[in-house]
């Protein structure tokens, strides 16, 4: 089913060296190739994050925060129910508690019930339980109605977010978000949990001016919740410009020290994974999924609880309940994602070939796992795909979520086609590779034909094309627990400063699956190198294992495997391809 090229490209160092001589050279050639060429470029410490001055209206927010906190007034945080914004939530409401915040609370919207973002509902319920202030977390600049609500009830509005603003902003007291102001471009990668970060520092710098804290307050040290940042960091697959990976780098490490949440503790725990080994990929894809599940298929405030909760015991017991809803959630997923492929195949042969913008849908589909439909098909077919479902309440309305590809900004497409066709959609939001929206089920055909040909004008040829970028072959001796260590500390690796890939060729002596989707297989490097297990997941069944190949090439990650208290060297494979 496919039909877009795939095609191999070693990166070249564009950029002169001015690295110190004692640089291991296998890391000196990865960090040139990813445009680094200084030693300032591989700072991680604290001190050389950019100031939280940068940031447009943080005095004004400051000033009321202060304001609040000094008259013991309720401040109410609304979040969002993905990842980064139960991190964003847990860490705002930990950080203002700590600076003398008695009455904060919390709300996290559900899925199902209420919608995304601070609506006019939801701000009508909170004027009813007494909010004298509301902080959105990850979410809020799209709010306009529900802003506009809480300036009725007269109650102060501060929005913290992340995500692109459209050309009219909220009329809330206070807007920090770093894509609304140049001043910000630093700033602009940070997700939703950073942009909470650097409000609570900004506060805390306030309020040690104010002589806040004394005998009664102490100053709290605010990188403690750093394992936050960098859990909600990773898993909002935001840019790691060097900003976003100090932050990375110092949340990772405090969690490899046993420095953080017990919520975090708890779910490595029943997923079986050595906090001190532990990588940005296990954040991505042992952690964020698991949070995930309770928005997508329950309540995010469980998800909350456990980040909040200071007891390990019951950071267990949610951490099971967590763990309960994803394997519930990949039940589902697993009927979805065939029939989003058979769907694919039906309309391949209608059409001869794919659309370039690619939405599915259908009426059984649950809209909490649309996302990773879109995810799944984005990366098998690589193009733009918008993945639908209904709300479940016979309200004649879907729900999709979309994901792009590199140089296709997939929020900038549907403000595009609100333009052109205004009442096509009822809303939409995100950022440049994932969008959420709504529309109404007898506009589906009509917007899935006008997101289709938009799609097109746009689409070059390159861009479906499936590049599988390589830092080059590895020698046999680097085939070794020292140098996978040696990578796993050089990071953090994340979206813009990729994690290491080679390619190589290697003779393929033995291989199964695993679990019915995943090849596992024994190779040994060409001319008489060593032997070595390599991992490639969700492997396509139709063509492997298959026992007429005998030599292999690879696109690969050099990874590190514990069997009975040992550590190995492995391959997770990108890529697998039969020599002839």
């Amino acid at each position: 089913m496919l039909n877009y090229k795939i095609e191999l490209v070693r990166r070249h160092a564009t950029v002169k060296d001015y690295f110190p001589a004692d640089l291991p050279p296998l890391l000196k050639r990865i960090y040139l190739n990813r445009g680094l060429c200084y030693p300032k470029d591989l700072e991680r410490s604290t001190k050389h994050l950019f100031s939280f001055k940068l940031l447009y209206d943080i005095d004004k927010a400051v000033v009321l925060l202060h304001e609040m906190l000094s008259k013991n007034r309720k401040i109410i945080v609304v979040g969002d129910f993905d990842t980064d914004g139960a991190t964003s939530t847990a860490l705002t409401v930990l950080a203002l508690r700590s600076m003398g915040g008695q009455n904060v609370q919390y709300l996290i919207p559900n899925r199902f019930v209420d919608g995304y973002g601070l609506t006019r509902k939801m701000v009508t319920y909170l004027h009813m339980i007494g909010a004298d202030m509301i902080l959105t977390v990850d979410n809020g600049i799209s709010s306009h109605e529900g802003i506009k609500c809480a300036k009725k009830y007269g109650i102060p509005v501060i929005v913290t977010d992340h995500h692109l603003p459209s050309h009219n902003l909220p009329d809330a007291t206070a807007i920090i978000n770093p894509n609304i102001s140049n001043c910000s471009l630093p700033l602009c990668s940070l997700a939703g949990v950073g942009v909470a970060f650097y409000l609570m520092t900004a506060l805390r710098t306030y309020l040690r001016e104010k002589g806040w804290f004394n005998s009664k307050w102490v100053e709290p040290n605010l990188a403690n919740l750093l394992d936050l940042v960098a859990l909600g960091t990773i898993v909002d697959v935001v840019p790691l410009d060097i900003n976003n990976r100090i932050l990375v780098w110092q949340g990772l490490n405090r969690i490899r020290a046993g420095i953080c949440r017990p919520g975090i503790i708890a779910l490595l725990e029943i997923a079986k994974r050595d906090l001190h080994d532990l990588s940005t990929d296990d954040l991505s894809y042992i952690l964020g999924p698991r949070l995930n599940a309770a928005g997508r298929l329950h309540d995010m405030s469980i998800g909350v609880a456990l980040l909040l909760t200071d007891d390990l015991a019951k950071a267990r017991a949610l951490a099971n309940e967590l763990n309960t809803l994803n394997q519930a959630r990949k039940k589902i997923e697993i009927v979805m994602q065939n029939d989003a492929l058979k769907l694919c195949s039906v309309l391949q042969k209608q059409e001869s070939s794919l659309p370039l913008g690619l939405t599915v849908y259908h009426p059984e589909w649950h809209q909490g796992i649309v996302g990773i439909i879109a995810s799944r098909l984005k990366e098998r077919f690589h193009r733009p795909v918008i993945a639908f479902a209904p709300t479940g309440i016979g309200d004649g309305i879907l729900k999709g979520s979309g994901r792009s590809i590199e140089n296709l900004h997939l929020r900038d497409i549907l403000e595009h086609l609100n333009t052109i066709k205004p009442k096509l959609m009822i809303k939409f939001g995100g950022h440049a590779m994932a969008a959420g929206l709504s529309i109404k089920e007898s506009h589906y055909k009509e917007f899935s034909k006008n997101f289709s040909d938009l799609v097109n004008d746009l689409v070059q040829d390159k861009m479906i094309s499936t590049i599988i970028w390589s830092d080059g072959p590895l020698q046999p001796s680097d085939f070794s627990i020292q140098t996978a260590d040696l990578l796993r500390k050089a990071g953090p690796w994340g979206p813009s400063f990729p994690e290491p890939t080679f390619d190589g060729k290697f003779e393929l002596i033995r291989q199964r699956l695993i679990n019915k989707r995943h090849l596992h297989v024994l190779l040994r490097v060409l001319d008489n190198g060593p032997l070595i297990d390599g991992l490639l997941f969700n492997v396509d069944t139709n063509i492997w294992p298959n026992t007429d190949v005998n030599q292999v090439e690879l696109v690969y990650k050099l990874d590190i495997k514990k069997y009975r208290g040992k550590r190995f060297v492995q391959l997770i494979i990108e890529y697998l391809c039969p020599l002839k």
